[in-house]
């Protein structure tokens, strides 16, 4: 119940490697730091964005006076959508080297962020393309200022080195993770993230769960990935239901936030593996298909696999949504079916077969994880190593419910 002493309303700067304005009302930060940019002679910038959101949360008219106030032009590209192409963000770093563009300021969830990190790198990069960057044809070292302005409770990207878009004519769903695309500045205002929708507030929280499981179980999860983990689950077990019965409800939608970006440093030091390996050829088939939901899709096969390896961790993070488990590694299928059961319970019932794939599709995405770029590196840091028959098994284990 530590939450309670906390006054909400305060805006708190946390320190990762990006510093992050967080609480009500943190949007009006937005002033501070185009003061900042423009002492470091960065008078134009391109605004990243989805079609709608950065304007019906209200960050656009604060974000808009702010950088008028300080003389700063703008062109906002608005044409990001859920799991960005690498078109988009060709498009995007055109329009930004016509205009001058010295920094990125993104406003949305993962994707305009994702996007804008991989703009920052290429406009310090004229000759390459997006192609080139998400198919590992160089490796960048530095990116132009990125500020992000987060509209969800999910990704944790405005606090890490990773960004993902998709290559859609290869299906594939690449991750980069570069140390210049930390952002230098972000905003975690829970008043921005009130208009999600129920499904996304289901989603991107989950994704924030991922997120922990995975650092925490990883070849390289720390004491530090795992306690992160601990507290993660515990808030989103909490805060979750509130905010799917009480969308305005700022306590829950705060705490929802705060997981999340806790997430977002949990995965930057444990890293990821299954779960996101194998939803990213998911999305990237299918880009119409919320990443959280790919995931909350993966997730009970996933534990059934992993629990083995680390049924002490599990039993112990898990506590919050799975009651009663051991840590002993015969209780696997039942930590599973745990997580299934509190997944249902928040409004995620859905199987591969709901979401259009059959038996017939396992052998092309266990294909298309080994092909796409990066996502074999997860799989060999993974509990169970890089075994396809691994892959194949949770994939199968998803059509279905456990």
């Amino acid at each position: 119940m530590w939450e309670k002493d906390l006054n909400i309303n305060d805006i708190k700067e946390i320190r990762t490697r990006s510093t992050v304005y967080f609480g009500v009302g943190a949007i009006q930060k937005i002033h501070d730091i185009a003061k900042i940019l423009k002492s470091k002679g960065i008078d134009k910038v391109i605004v990243m964005s989805g079609h709608n959101a950065y304007k019906a949360t209200g960050a656009w008219d604060v974000v808009e006076k702010a950088l008028k106030e300080n003389s700063i032009g703008y062109i906002n590209f608005d044409k990001v959508t859920p799991n960005p192409t690498t078109h988009h963000v060709n498009d995007a770093v055109k329009e930004a080297r016509e205009f001058g563009a010295k920094a990125v300021i993104s406003i949305g969830g993962g994707s305009p962020t994702d996007a804008g990190k991989s703009v920052a790198i290429l406009l310090e990069y004229p000759d390459k393309t997006a192609q080139d960057l998400f198919e590992y044809k160089f490796t960048p070292d530095k990116a132009v200022p990125i500020v992000s302005i987060n509209l969800t409770h999910g990704t944790g990207t405005e606090t890490n080195r990773f960004a993902v878009v998709t290559i859609p004519e290869k299906n594939f769903k690449p991750a980069i993770a570069y140390d210049c695309i930390y952002p230098m500045f972000a905003i975690d205002d829970p008043q921005l993230m009130t208009k999600l929708s129920p499904k996304q507030t289901r989603y991107v929280s989950i994704d924030a769960v991922n997120h922990v499981i995975e650092a925490a179980t990883s070849k390289v999860a720390s004491p530090y990935s795992i306690t992160l983990a601990r507290e993660v689950i515990a808030l989103v077990a909490k805060y979750l239901p509130i905010a799917n019965e009480k969308p305005d409800d700022l306590e829950a939608r705060y705490f929802l936030a705060y997981a999340a970006m806790m997430g977002g440093v949990a995965f930057d030091n444990g890293m990821l593996h299954y779960t996101h390996a194998l939803e990213h050829p998911l999305s990237g088939v299918k880009p119409d298909l919320s990443h959280g939901l790919g995931l909350s899709i993966l997730l009970p096969a996933v534990i059934k696999a992993i629990y083995p390896k680390f049924p002490n961790v599990l039993a112990d993070i898990l506590a919050p949504i799975a009651k009663g488990l051991k840590g002993t590694p015969d209780e696997a299928e039942k930590a599973a079916k745990e997580v299934e059961a509190w997944l249902k319970s928040v409004g995620v019932s859905e199987k591969l077969v709901d979401v259009g794939f059959t038996d017939n599709d396992v052998e092309k995405l266990v294909d298309l994880t080994y092909a796409t770029p990066s996502l074999e590196g997860l799989l060999e840091i993974a509990p169970c190593g890089n075994d396809r028959k691994v892959v194949e098994e949770i994939y199968k284990n998803s059509l279905r419910a456990i």
